[in-house]
Parts: structure tokens; C-alpha cells; sequence
């Protein structure tokens, strides 16, 4: 009996869903289990719940990092990726193999062969495609694999020890060799690929007096990842300025680059900075991964009010959107989920970056260059020639800039930009200190969303706890001041919880995963307007924000911590800055 026929007797799918299968597998020549799986017919663990049924095989669900790579070593992965079984664990002499189709018969065989030759006895468990893939990708761990690529690098170091000896400071020629032999090349491809993986925001190598450190930024924390040989430094660098399309043999000043490889079916961008330190160059890598990094406007963590306010906002024919905040703090991203709400056919967009972050289809990116006089004022004056409907601008940084911004959301454009400030109250003041006249203020700004990111708790192993007397008293103030438009959602009982990180294997025992903006989203109104006019300083700003109905970062991280997305430790870290 086969799957799919097993599935009509037990009533999962009907004969119709079962003849469209058919007639799918013969046309993309793929299994039954795939099939299901794509067409999203049944979700796959109830297909390998039946299929084990079907079977009689145990099912087993394994997470990757529960699987010792002593016992992967047991099943050679060639083996593994090709006949779709992997080794789970070892009790004695006994290797528990999990199999995605153990009805193969030539996977049966293969594996009777390997139980020979490897000297043990085996059980067959049943495991779906998703833990197979997750499990697969543990043989290629950073370590084992920089290990083996310098071991190859050392032995052709020391097939050329004599002439190594009378050598003179490398030049450019050696360089680019060095860089271009195959153990250096799959270094850094490592190295880039399990960045990637690991979901790093950056990549930094870096020279110490006794070796070349390797650190990847992960949910905005330096994590070291590897040690490497100290004479492996200028190899390492040169082959990554050849990607970027630096030059080699510069040393002695900063350059910035970028390049792009193809990482897991993925095409990744990667821009590429150098530094001259006393002990040699430090490089680092920003990972721009589009799947990453641009957001839908809806997973940007954004509650019911400040929702609603930003989607209005955005939606309306003209005006000034800015988001404020320190570098880092996630504004570019938000620009992007912006842009993507906004982005159709029937509108013209151009943005002006520096650098062009992400590439997006359907908006005309273009990144500026003050070294040849290519500026955000200039490119600016040239882009209202363009057409545009929309205009993003990286960064509002002068007087000329934030005058043309203005002009351009008074004519009839909608204008997203950045600008430094700590919080959304900071920016109407320093709108003024750049210049633009009060009065041109209230026609043309539509909105401030200020921001900072806080890391995200893992939900696989946050704990939930009853809040300390101090923090509970704190959490309770913000809520007690908190809008009443927002307040009057929020119900906090009097024995309520918190959680905090603890720390698992999933997410590297640091207790989070990923990272959310807090927001302050101030909107303008006939009353703002009057403020600006009249007596536009912080304290009357703030005022007016409260009645209007925003809540301080403090206070939306207050509320996140309630919903267990954050801990407190998070969100007093962000506030302190803001």
C-alpha cells in the first residue's frame, strides 16, 4: 500500500487530493512525501506520523545539536546525503539510524554494508525531511572544516620553508597568490557560509599579538568564534579584499567594498571594511541577507496604536516620515518595511543610501559618493527631476539636506529619512537647529518613530518567574503612566509573571534569539502644530505626545516584557540609552 493510499483509508486526504498527487509526482518525478509536504496538503509531521504507522517504524523527532559529531562520523555524509539516513545516537553497540525512506531498498543495503565495515549493529528509526536537513548540516561545523583547510595550507607552507626563509615583505603578486590558493579561498568560504548560517549581523577578523581572532555578531552581541594562526592574517585579508574588489597591497589607509556570493541557494551581500590597527588590518564584513533583513511592515513589532498611527502615516499621498535613533538601532530596516508597503507598480521610488543596504525589486536604489561630489543634498536636488512618488533618504545630516526634504514633502512626495536623535520628543528641536523655519514644520512632517533593539527571548527555554520587588514595582509605574488609549488594554493581575533568559542549545546557551525594536511613534497634530509654532522645546513636545497617546520605549518595552518577548534586563539596557 502506499502513502497516499494509506492517507484516503485513514480520511486525511479525499480521492481528488490523492489523483492530483498522482499525476504531481509523475510530472516533477519527486516522492509522495515531498509532494504533500509542498502542495501544504497536510503539515509534515502528520505525513511521517502516518507514513511510520504505514511502516511500523518508530518515529523519531531529534534536534541537530542533541547528535554528537562522533557518532555523524559513523555514516561518511556522502553516504548519508545520498541515501537519506543519518546516524542519532549510540547506546553501546547499537547506532540508532534515522531514515527519511527506510522502504529503500537500496538504503537498506547501503546501510547493512556500512554496519559491516564500521563493526555495529543498528536500529532504524523514522525521521521527516526537516529534522534530516537540520541534522545533515551539523557534519560542516566551523571548526572541523578551517581545521582541515589549514592543515592543507601547512603542508604547502612547509614544501616552500627554504625559499620562505630569504623572502622579502610579501608584494603585491605573493599576496594574490596567497589569497587565490584553494585552503585560504575555502577558509574565508567557511567562514562567510557559517555566518550565514548562524544568522551574524557582521563578520570581524581581527590580528592579536598572538592570532587572528574570528568574531561574528549575533542579535547584537560579539560572540568569538574561532582562533586562527597569526600568519595566516595577510592571506585571510587579501583574499577577502580580492571578493571586494580592494586594492591588495594598501595597507596603510581604511577602504570599503562590497561583493556578493551565493550561500545556501541564497544570493547574500556582504560589505566590506578595512581598518589599519597597530598589529595589522581588522576587517569587517556586514551580512546584508535579503530574506533577513527586509521585513514585512506587520513583523516589525509594532502594538495596536503605533500600528495603526504608521500604516496612516505611510498611506497618505505626502508628506515627512522620519525615524530616529544611534546607529544600530534597526532604522534602515524599518525604512525597508516602509517601502515595501508602499511599493507598487503604480508609483515611482528612488532612495538615496549610503551604502545601498539591501537590493529591493521594484525601487531605484541609488548610493552616494561625496568623494566625487555625489552627495544626499545633490542627489536629492536631482531626484525631483526623476518623477519620483515616493523618495527614501539615508540619513538627513545637513542644513541643505533637511531644506530640500522639507521642500520635497510640501510639493506632493512622500519623504523617508533617518536623523540622530535619542528620542522622537529630540527631533523637532534638531529639525529647527538644521535650519527648516517653524512654520514649515507642521504642513510637511507626518511622522517620528524613534527606535532601539532589544533582543528577543528564546522560546524554547525562557523561564517564567514571579519579578523581583523592585521590578515589579517598576514595570507597575509605566503601566500606571502609561496613555489611556493604550492602557486600557492592559490587564496586569497581581501575581503576575515575567520571563528571563536561560539558555539552550537552539540558541547558543545565550537565552535569545533574534531582535525587535522598542518604538516611540509621535504623529502631528493641529495641537503639535501650535506648539512648533509657538514654543517648540521638549518639555511642551512631551506634553503633547502623552495626550496624543505615545508611550515611551520604556513603557513598549514594558508591555513586550508582559507578553514575554523581552526580559527587563533588555529593555532597562535600551532605555538607558534613549
Amino acid at each position: 500500500m502506499t502513502l497516499t493510499q494509506y492517507l484516503i483509508k485513514k480520511g486525511v486526504i479525499d480521492k481528488k487530493q490523492a489523483a492530483g498527487l498522482e499525476y504531481d509526482v509523475k510530472v516533477a518525478g519527486k516522492k509522495e512525501e515531498e509532494m504533500i509536504i509542498e502542495k501544504g496538503i497536510i503539515p509534515e509531521d502528520l505525513v511521517f506520523e502516518m507514513k511510520g504507522e504505514l511502516l511500523k517504524v518508530p518515529v523519531r523527532k531529534v534536534s541537530a545539536e542533541d547528535v554528537p559529531l562522533e557518532t555523524l562520523e559513523l555514516i561518511p555524509q556522502e553516504s548519508a546525503k545520498y541515501y537519506s539516513m543519518i546516524p542519532l545516537s549510540q547506546k553501546e553497540k547499537t547506532l540508532e539510524v534515522g531514515m527519511v525512506y527506510p522502504e529503500d531498498l537500496r538504503a537498506q543495503e547501503a546501510l547493512k554494508f556500512l554496519s559491516r565495515q564500521g563493526k555495529f549493529n543498528y536500529k532504524v528509526v523514522l525521521i521527516s525531511l526537516t529534522t534530516f536537513d537540520n541534522i545533515l548540516k551539523q557534519y560542516r561545523t566551523l571548526k572541523k572544516e578551517v581545521t582541515q583547510a589549514l592543515e592543507e595550507l601547512e603542508t604547502e607552507l612547509k614544501s616552500e620553508e627554504g625559499e620562505a626563509a630569504q623572502r622579502q615583505p610579501l608584494k603585491k603578486a605573493e599576496f594574490e597568490r596567497m589569497a587565490e590558493e584553494a585552503p585560504i579561498t575555502k577558509v574565508v568560504a567557511v567562514m562567510l557560509r557559517h555566518a550565514v548560517d548562524a544568522k551574524a549581523s557582521d563578520i570581524h577578523v581581527e590580528p592579536t599579538k598572538k592570532e587572528l581572532r574570528i568574531r561574528f555578531r549575533m542579535d547584537g552581541i560579539l560572540h568569538p568564534n574561532l582562533l586562527l594562526p597569526l600568519q595566516v592574517h595577510p592571506a585571510v585579508v587579501a583574499r577577502i579584499k580580492i571578493l571586494a574588489n580592494l586594492k591588495i597591497d594598501e595597507t596603510r589607509i581604511p577602504q570599503d567594498g562590497r561583493f556578493s556570493a551565493t550561500i545556501g541557494g541564497k544570493d547574500i551581500d556582504f560589505r566590506v571594511s578595512t581598518f589599519p590597527t597597530t598589529l595589522g588590518e581588522k576587517v569587517v564584513m556586514r551580512i546584508l541577507d535579503p530574506t533577513e533583513g527586509v521585513k514585512k511592515f506587520e513583523k516589525l513589532g509594532l502594538e495596536k496604536r503605533n500600528f495603526d498611527v504608521v500604516y496612516k502615516a505611510a498611506k497618505k499621498p505626502y508628506g515627512l516620515i522620519l525615524v530616529t535613533g544611534p546607529t544600530g538601532s534597526g532604522k534602515t530596516t524599518t525604512l525597508y518595511a516602509i517601502l515595501n508597503l508602499l511599493n507598487q507598480e503604480t508609483v515611482n521610488v528612488i532612495t538615496l543610501e549610503d551604502p545601498v543596504e539591501y537590493f529591493v525589486p521594484g525601487i531605484n536604489q541609488s548610493q552616494i559618493q561625496p568623494e566625487i561630489g555625489y552627495t544626499f543634498a545633490k542627489g536629492l536636488r536631482h531626484i525631483l527631476r526623476q518623477d519620483p512618488n515616493i523618495i527614501m533618504v539615508g540619513e538627513i545630516r545637513d542644513e541643505e539636506t533637511a531644506a530640500l526634504a522639507t521642500h520635497a514633502a510640501l510639493t506632493g512626495h512622500v519623504v523617508l529619512s533617518t536623523l540622530h536623535t535619542n528620542n522622537a520628543i529630540g527631533a523637532i528641536p534638531r529639525f529647527i537647529d538644521l535650519g527648516v523655519a517653524s512654520f514649515l514644520i507642521p504642513p510637511a512632517l507626518r511622522l517620528v518613530i524613534a527606535q532601539r533593539l532589544v533582543r528577543v527571548l528564546c522560546p524554547d527555554c525562557r523561564k517564567a518567574i514571579a519579578p523581583a520587588a523592585e521590578v515589579k514595582a517598576m514595570i507597575l509605574k509605566e503601566i500606571e503612566n502609561l496613555p489611556p488609549i493604550i492602557k486600557k488594554d492592559v490587564k496586569t493581575p497581581n501575581d503576575f509573571k515575567i520571563y528571563e533568559a536561560v539558555g539552550c542549545k537552539k540558541c547558543n546557551s545565550s537565552g535569545y534569539v533574534g531582535r525587535i525594536a522598542l518604538f516611540e511613534i509621535l504623529e502631528m497634530t493641529p495641537q503639535l502644530a501650535e506648539i512648533i509654532l509657538k514654543e517648540p522645546n521638549e518639555s511642551r513636545i512631551s506634553q503633547e505626545a502623552k495626550r496624543q497617546g505615545m508611550a515611551t520605549m520604556k513603557q513598549d518595552g514594558v508591555l513586550k516584557v508582559l507578553e514575554g518577548i523581552t526580559s527587563v534586563e533588555e529593555v532597562i539596557r535600551a532605555a538607558e540609552e534613549s
